[in-house]
C-alpha cells in the first residue's frame, strides 16, 4: 500500500470527514442486531471439517488452523490497570457481536456487561450529522488524563474516514496491544492497508470482510429472462456495457434498474485509478467522470432515482411495490447490506423481499468492498491487555468467526476459512438460500486499496453536487463547481482548479 506523504496532524485529523449512512457499520436509529444500517450473535463449533476452527490436533488443516502466535516476536509486558473497560461505538453491531460471541462475555443491561472482574461501558453516539466523531474527537484529545469513568480504551471505526485517526496520535498500533503480525496472516490484505498508518503500523483490525455483490430481485429476473439463476443473470450483467443495456430493458417494461444513481458510486470510486487529492490538488479521476455520464443516461431513461442512499425512498426498494410502484431490479452490496438492510419492514403487516427470500446474488460489473468496522486501541486506554485480547479473539478465533458467519450471515475477515465456508449452514434466507459466500470469497481477494485523508469528504460533497445535475437544476460544469467549492470550504488546505 503506497504511503501518503501528507503527514495529517491530529488537529487537521479531527476536523476531518462527516459520518458515512451505512448499514453495516454505520449510522441511523434503524440498527439493530440482524437488521443493520447498524448491522448489528458462546462460539459454537463449525460443523463442516473444512471449516472447523482446529484445536490442538497435530492433523488439522494448515489451510484452516488459526495462526499461532510467532514466538519468535517479543511480546511486550502488557497488563491491564483499570477495572472499567469503556467501548465507543456508533450501533449496537459491535456490541451484539460480543454478546453473542465473545467468550466469558456477560451482558448487564443494554449499555453495560462484564469481563471477568471488569466492567464494560457501551458509550453509544449516532453517526448522525457527525454525532459520533464529533463526540469521539473530543473524547480521544483528552483520554490520557481523563478519569477511568471517561477514558476510551477502544473504539470503532469506519474506512471512510479511517486514516483521520489511524494517522492521528489517538491510536495504538496494534503491536503494542499484544498482537503479532503473523497472528493476522489469514486477514484480507485490504482490511489491513486501511489502517495502517503512514508510517507502516497497523492501527486497527476487523472482523469482518466485505467484498460485494450484484443483489438482484428473482420475481423480475424471471418476467425478463425466464430465469432468476445466478449464472444467467451474471451474463447480463458482467460488464458495464452490458450492465447499461440491461438497465434499458429493465427500464422499458417499467422497473428502476437500480434505486438511486449513488448505488453504483462506489463501484467506481473504489476502482479509481487516482486519488482525490494529490499533494494538495483535488481531482476527479476520469472513473468518475464517466459515472456522472453513465448515471445521467440512467436518470434520464427512467431507470433510477436520485435520492440518496438511506432515505425512505431508497429503503422502499426493499419492498415488494418498489419505489412509488415501481419496483426496483438491482442493489450492489456486501453480506452486511443482504442481511441487515435489506430486511426493511416499515410496518408490522409489511413484509419486504428479503423475507420472502426473493434476492439472489451473482458478480457485480467490477469487484469493490463497501464499508467495515474496525477496532482500535485508543491511546490512553489503562486496559491494553483486555483490548488486545478482545481484538485477537474477534479477529483471529475461526471458532468465534465461523460462528458469527454461520448465525449474523457476517462475511467474516478470514480468507482460510471463508474458502471453506460451502455448507447449507451459510446460505443466506433473504438469497432464497443461496450462499454467496464462494463468490464473495474470490470478490475479495482482488480488493485493492487507493485511498487519500479526503475521501469521505470529497464522495459526499461530490455526490451531493452532482444531483443537481442529475435533477436538471445545473449544468455538468455548474455541478461541478460547485463541488470544488463546498470542498475548500470543508478543507480550505486543498487546491482547486479555478
Amino acid at each position: 500500500m503506497k504511503k501518503f506523504k501528507k503527514v495529517v496532524t491530529l488537529s487537521l485529523a479531527l476536523a476531518m470527514g462527516l459520518s458515512l449512512v451505512a448499514c453495516g457499520g454505520s449510522d441511523t436509529a434503524t440498527t439493530t442486531a440482524g437488521g443493520d444500517d447498524a448491522a448489528d450473535t458462546t462460539a459454537a463449533d463449525a460443523s463442516a471439517e473444512d471449516t472447523e476452527a482446529p484445536a490442538d490436533d497435530a492433523e488439522a488443516s494448515e489451510d484452516t488452523e488459526a495462526p499461532a502466535d510467532d514466538a519468535s516476536v517479543e511480546k511486550p509486558d502488557i497488563a491491564n490497570d483499570g477495572k472499567k473497560l469503556n467501548i465507543a461505538c456508533w450501533n449496537e453491531e459491535f456490541k451484539s457481536r460480543m454478546e453473542d460471541h465473545y467468550p466469558g462475555y456477560e451482558k448487564v443491561d443494554a449499555t453495560h456487561g462484564k469481563i471477568g472482574d471488569i466492567d464494560v461501558e457501551w458509550k453509544i453516539t449516532e453517526n448522525a450529522n457527525n454525532a459520533y466523531q464529533n463526540d469521539l474527537d473530543a473524547k480521544l484529545l483528552a483520554n490520557e488524563s481523563a478519569s477511568e469513568e471517561d477514558k476510551i480504551d477502544m473504539f470503532l471505526l469506519e474506512a471512510d474516514y479511517a486514516l483521520k485517526y489511524v494517522d492521528a496520535d489517538v491510536t495504538l498500533p496494534v503491536e503494542e496491544v499484544g498482537i503479532s503480525e503473523s497472528e493476522l496472516s489469514n486477514q484480507y490484505q485490504y482490511t489491513k492497508d486501511i489502517v495502517t498508518s503512514q508510517d507502516g503500523k497497523l492501527k486497527a483490525v476487523s472482523w469482518q470482510a466485505t467484498p460485494c455483490a450484484l443483489i438482484y430481485n428473482r420475481e423480475i429476473a424471471k418476467e425478463l429472462w425466464g430465469s432468476d439463476d445466478p449464472d444467467t443473470v451474471a451474463a447480463k450483467v458482467d460488464s458495464w456495457d452490458n450492465y447499461y443495456a440491461t438497465a434499458k430493458e429493465v427500464a422499458d417494461k417499467g422497473y428502476y434498474m437500480q434505486a438511486s444513481v449513488n448505488d453504483t458510486y462506489r463501484v467506481y470510486s473504489n476502482n479509481a485509478a487516482t486519488k482525490w487529492v494529490d499533494g494538495t490538488n483535488v481531482q476527479i479521476d476520469p472513473g468518475i467522470k464517466e459515472w456522472v455520464a453513465k448515471s445521467k443516461e440512467l436518470v434520464d431513461m427512467g431507470a433510477c432515482g436520485t435520492f440518496g442512499l438511506w432515505t425512505d425512498e431508497w429503503n422502499q426498494g426493499f419492498m415488494p411495490d418498489g419505489i412509488n410502484g415501481k419496483k426496483v431490479f438491482c442493489y450492489l452490496g456486501p453480506a452486511w447490506l443482504i442481511n441487515f438492510c435489506m430486511k426493511y419492514d416499515t410496518t408490522d403487516s409489511d413484509v419486504s423481499i428479503a423475507d420472502n427470500g426473493g434476492w439472489a446474488a451473482c458478480q457485480p460489473p467490477q469487484d469493490f468492498y463497501w464499508g467495515g468496522t474496525w477496532m482500535a486501541a485508543a491511546k490512553g486506554t489503562d486496559n491494553p491487555a483486555l483490548v488486545g485480547e478482545i481484538m485477537r479473539t474477534m479477529t483471529t478465533d475461526e471458532t468465534v468467526m465461523l460462528d458469527i458467519t454461520k448465525k449474523d450471515k457476517d462475511y467474516i475477515n478470514n480468507e482460510a476459512a471463508m474458502n471453506g465456508a460451502t455448507g447449507e449452514e451459510f446460505n443466506f434466507e433473504p438469497l432464497g438460500g443461496q450462499n454467496p459466500i464462494p463468490m464473495l470469497s474470490e470478490k475479495a481477494k482482488a480488493i485493492v486499496i487507493n485511498q487519500s485523508p479526503y475521501d469521505q469528504g470529497c464522495n459526499e460533497e461530490f455526490q451531493n453536487a452532482m444531483k443537481n445535475y442529475f435533477d436538471g437544476k445545473a449544468s455538468e460544469d455548474e455541478a461541478i463547481a460547485e463541488f470544488y467549492k463546498n470542498i475548500k470550504v470543508k478543507y480550505p488546505e486543498l487546491t482547486t482548479p479555478e
